[in-house]
């Protein structure tokens, strides 16, 4: 069935698609996406995909609303070349953070978003750890949310980190953390944090947990500003933790993120490369694991009409 398996690459995941290409040994799919002076975007498939399984690897991020627009245009692209099926891999979902209306007069971005990509024409959404898991909920259509865990937990584990302890950054979190801690075999504490405003900043109020004396992971979806992970690991030394590294799924990486990195006591942070558009230079601290093994070997079960639950850690 490879034949009539073709995967494209969006302008967020170039790098990303290529290397779930040469995962699968699969050549990819040729396309060009123009953009005019006025900021309209133009997609154009260059191949045949008539009757064949399409997948469209694409993070909306940076810029997320082309990045985003450059999506729909892809699947509806497909679709008017009368592809048989199209599934979005978005490896990074922007949008997902809005996920509930919490406030008055406020948008479910996410659920619009979900809305969209479905009236474009997808069959099928494959992502990696949506911020709130209800979201694939939103969607009509199946919803595949992997998680970047294992690929983490490998990286951590070949380390060799003595007297681990898995931290979750915050309450909300401290579930997945346990996932975290169960899968490397190690205890786990919470650092209770406090966010005053939209503006991406956090404060740590304390440590609840074990940490003194201890090498301390924190681990959390993702970060922009990188706020919560340097407050967090500032609290975690003055709670008496020998070493601090980080591992997350998501590394936007805003401006300004990687002098906070730099002057943390973070030794290393570990993200996947999941996003490969931030607008700044990584710091020496980020080690970038690849999650293209993990999307491919994704893309091959679901083509093949094979069960990728072996792909979600227990």
């Amino acid at each position: 069935m490879v034949d009539d398996l073709i995967i494209f690459g969006g302008s967020g995941s170039h790098k990303l698609t290529r290397k779930i290409c040469e995962y699968l040994r699969v050549p990819e799919g040729t396309g060009e996406v123009l953009r005019f002076s006025e900021g309209n975007l133009f997609v154009r498939v260059k191949d045949n995909v008539r009757g064949r399984h399409v997948y469209i690897v694409q993070s909306t991020v940076f810029p997320a609303n082309d990045n985003f627009m450059e999506l729909l245009f892809w699947i509806d692209a497909l679709k008017r070349a009368s592809a048989e099926s199209v599934t979005v891999v978005m490896p990074y979902f922007s949008y997902a953070k809005g996920d509930k209306k919490d406030e008055p007069r406020v948008s479910i971005r996410a659920r619009v978003c979900a809305d969209a990509i479905e009236v474009a024409g997808a069959d099928r959404v494959v992502t990696l750890d949506l911020h709130a898991p209800q979201i694939q909920g939103f969607f009509h259509i199946p919803v595949d949310d992997l998680y970047a865990l294992p690929v983490l937990c490998d990286a951590v584990i070949s380390k060799r980190l003595s007297d681990l302890v898995v931290v979750s950054p915050d309450t909300g979190f401290a579930k997945h953390a346990r996932k975290f801690a169960s899968f490397l075999g190690t205890s786990i504490a919470i650092a209770d944090k406090q966010r005053k405003a939209h503006d991406e900043r956090a404060e740590v109020l304390e440590v609840i947990g074990e940490v003194r004396g201890k090498t301390a992971l924190i681990v959390d979806d993702f970060t922009i500003s990188a706020g919560t992970l340097t407050s967090a690991a500032a609290r975690l030394i003055e709670c008496g933790a020998s070493e601090v590294y980080a591992a997350i799924s998501h590394g936007v990486f805003s401006i300004g993120s990687m002098e906070r990195l730099e002057a943390s006591p973070i030794k290393k942070l570990l993200v996947t490369d999941s996003i490969e558009t931030q607008p700044v230079k990584l710091s020496a601290k980020v080690e970038v694991v690849s999650i293209a093994p993990l999307l491919g070997e994704a893309i091959h079960r679901i083509h093949n009409r094979e069960s990728i639950s072996s792909l979600f850690p227990e």
